[in-house]
């Protein structure tokens, strides 16, 4: 996962350098994908490497694909920003644009987002093994298929967010998935604490609040980084910081407030609120016109 965030973050840079408007958005909403869903497919992916080739060979195949990256990357990715652009000057000159960067509330506002809906699925992620296995009681097979449901709704639904960037804001997006889905976590928690439609309730609920994961992030990244294109590395360092570091703080909560079906459907909703209370006070979004740009 970790070095998944590492690469995020020189992709995103050269996404930032290569494109803008809705086609960055689009590109940064499949690279979102990619980054949001491997660790949901990668213990499947390797449980079954493991069990019929060993363990070892887990390593092995890291390896190869390392390696045919790396390949590919050395013939068909060129240096995507341009020679005049580039800033010179070491680490002063990289202090000033973290300093430029973390003077600009609203880049922070739009580069925190990300993390706080991702705390939301990383809360599920991390959850979601005792909840539906020891607490409702379902199998290692009924458990696959619904986590294997969660990665295919992220998948289509980051389709969906790609297509959609092209006819609207991004900003828009936000303004409108945001509050969806938090109207859901909190019907996702008050399933949770009345029990109502039971387990079957439950997972549909959680799956509806899983689908729309992917509207968010991508947005809220090609926002932040389209203010600050010419510091476009530095910038989506903070983005790809702030998108592990937020994560891995949220979900921890759902174990420390019990490991409950109420403890994960809790700390999903509360990161989807303060995720909205930082683009209500942070961002235009919800002000007078401040949702017809899609710079903004």
């Amino acid at each position: 996962m970790l070095r998944l965030r590492r690469s995020g973050v020189c992709a995103q840079a050269l996404i930032r350098d290569r494109f803008s408007g809705p086609v960055a958005a689009a590109t940064l909403s499949r690279l979102m994908l990619v980054i949001g869903v491997a660790p949901l497919f990668a213990p499947t992916v390797g449980g079954f490497i493991a069990h019929h080739w060993g363990w070892r060979t887990v390593f092995g195949v890291l390896a190869g694909c390392g390696l045919l990256v790396l390949v590919m990357c050395w013939r068909f990715l060129p240096e995507s920003h341009p020679v005049g652009r580039r800033q010179e000057g070491g680490l002063p000159a990289a202090l000033r644009s973290y300093k430029t960067l973390f003077g600009d509330p609203r880049f922070l506002a739009l580069a925190v987002l990300p993390g706080l809906v991702s705390g939301a699925l990383m809360s599920y992620v991390s959850g979601s093994p005792f909840v539906l296995q020891v607490q409702f009681g379902l199998s290692v097979a009924e458990f696959s298929v619904f986590f294997a449901v969660g990665g295919l709704l992220l998948v289509g639904m980051a389709q969906i967010n790609a297509a959609l960037v092209h006819r609207y804001a991004p900003v828009r997006i936000i303004r409108l998935a945001l509050p969806v889905q938090l109207t859901l976590a909190l019907g996702l928690v008050v399933v949770a604490v009345t029990g109502i439609g039971g387990v079957i309730g439950f997972l549909v609920m959680l799956a509806l609040v899983i689908s729309l994961q992917n509207f968010v992030p991508p947005n809220a990244t090609a926002l932040a980084l389209s203010r600050h294109g010419g510091r476009a590395g530095a910038a989506a360092a903070v983005c790809g910081c702030l998108g592990a570091l937020l994560p891995a703080i949220i979900s921890p909560l759902v174990g420390v407030f019990g490991g409950s079906a109420i403890a994960m459907a809790s700390v999903m909703a509360g990161s989807l609120v303060v995720g909205l209370l930082v683009v209500a006070l942070g961002t235009p979004a919800y002000r007078r016109g401040g949702w017809t740009t899609g710079r903004d």
